[in-house]
């Protein structure tokens, strides 16, 4: 009867750093094998083929990129005034300030001909789209204009780079 007593008397311990490590590698397992399924591209459509009112390949249509360069920072002042400016008025405007404008790839010095060319295109095509693209050193009132020019010429499909 001793030993019987001796044994119930000896605590059992579960080692648990081997199943710590099973249960990690399990997970890295798992972890590595996975594979989301991504429904976006495998949705079922069914459609006819060579049915529609026309056979030949739809042609790209022709973008209008207009993009704005900065030559010349400038010095900001005062509006009307022309001294600097402190920072405690609400607005400003730049004295010396040179912007150089592309569209497509004749290049413009002034707004005044990017509007003209800008109706000369919408005349030519109305449907085309037009991207606006700021270079470094562009500011918001810089695309603003541009974006004005675009919609008095009429066009109405206008996106920023």
């Amino acid at each position: 009867m001793s030993t019987a007593k001796e044994i119930q008397s000896e605590e059992q311990k579960l080692e648990m750093t081997p199943m710590i490590d099973v249960t990690f590698l399990l997970l890295i397992f798992f972890m590595c094998t996975i594979e989301f399924k991504t429904l976006e591209g495998r949705l079922s459509a069914y459609l006819p083929r060579d049915v529609g009112q026309s056979s030949a390949p739809a042609e790209a249509d022709e973008k209008i990129e207009i993009s704005i360069a900065l030559i010349a920072e400038g010095t900001q002042v005062h509006p009307g005034t022309g001294a600097s400016w402190t920072g405690r008025a609400p607005r400003f405007e730049y004295a010396g300030r040179e912007v150089a404008y592309r569209v497509g790839p004749r290049e413009f010095p002034d707004l005044a001909r990017v509007r003209t060319r800008l109706q000369q295109l919408y005349r030519a095509d109305a449907r085309r789209r037009v991207t606006i693209r700021a270079g470094s050193g562009a500011i918001y009132s810089d695309v603003v204009q541009v974006l004005d020019a675009a919609v008095e010429a009429g066009f109405t499909d206008i996106s920023f780079r």
